[in-house]
C-alpha cells in the first residue's frame, strides 16, 4: 500500500475505534465507577435534563439529599424511573416530595407531584449528563440497533487490519517476481552453454575432416 495512504487510513482508522471505545465507556463502561446511565423521555425537567438526554447516576444515601437536589426514583408498581427536583425532605416519615420543574400550571407556577417518594424507592443522585447521548443509547441497546452497532464494530475491526494484508500481498507478489526471473536467467544460462556446445562440436568435426 502507498505509505501516505497507509498513513491516512491508519489515523481514520484509529480515529474511529477511539470513538468507539469512548462511546461504550460513556454507555456502559461508567458503570465500573459506580455510576448507571439513564435516558431522559420527557420534558418535565427541561431546560437542565432535556429529552434525549443520558443521564448518570450515582447511588447515594436517602439522609444525604437535600431540598433541591434532583433525583432519580422508582415512580410506581411498574418500576418507571424518573428523574426530578426535591423541594422538601421528610426525614421523620422518611420520604421526598419532588417536582418538574417544567411542569408549571397557567400561571408559570411549578407543580408538585402528586404523592411523596419513600426513601426506598431512591436510586440515586444525577452526577452529570450528555444532551443527545440518550437516543444513541436506546437505539444501540435494542433490535435492529444492537445488530447494527455489533456488525459495525467487528467491520471496523476487519478495516484496521487491511493495510497489512495489502502489504502482504504485495510481499508475496515481490517474492514470486523474483523467483520468477531468477528461472529465466538460469534458463537463459542453459540454453546458452547448449549453444556453446553445439558450436565446439561442429569445429571438432571439422577438424578431423581432410581433403
Amino acid at each position: 500500500m502507498n505509505p501516505t495512504v497507509k498513513k491516512i487510513w491508519n489515523g481514520a482508522t484509529t480515529i474511529l475505534v477511539g470513538l468507539v471505545v469512548v462511546l461504550a465507556v460513556l454507555l456502559a463502561g461508567v458503570r465500573v465507577a459506580g455510576l448507571t446511565p439513564y435516558t431522559i423521555l420527557s420534558g418535565s425537567m427541561e431546560p437542565e435534563y432535556p429529552v434525549g438526554a443520558l443521564i448518570y447516576v450515582k447511588k447515594v444515601a436517602p439522609e444525604s439529599i437535600q431540598a433541591g437536589d434532583n433525583i432519580t426514583f422508582i415512580l410506581n408498581e411498574d418500576l418507571v424511573v424518573a428523574t426530578h427536583q426535591v423541594y422538601e425532605v421528610d426525614l421523620e416519615n422518611q420520604q421526598f416530595y419532588t417536582q418538574g420543574i417544567a411542569n408549571k400550571d397557567a400561571d408559570g407556577n411549578i407543580m408538585h407531584d402528586g404523592r411523596p417518594v419513600h426513601f426506598n424507592n431512591l436510586i440515586g443522585k444525577p452526577i452529570f449528563c450528555i444532551p443527545g447521548l440518550g437516543y444513541v443509547s436506546d437505539y444501540v441497546t435494542k433490535p435492529p440497533g444492537i445488530y447494527l452497532a455489533a456488525s459495525g464494530a467487528l467491520i471496523l475491526l476487519l478495516l484496521t487490519f487491511v493495510p497489512d494484508w495489502i502489504d502482504k500481498a504485495d510481499e508475496m507478489d515481490r517474492k514470486k517476481a523474483a523467483e520468477n526471473g531468477t528461472t529465466g536467467e538460469e534458463d537463459g544460462k542453459q540454453a546458452l552453454k547448449g549453444k556453446e556446445l553445439k558450436q565446439k562440436d561442429k569445429e571438432s568435426e571439422s577438424e578431423g575432416k581432410t581433403q
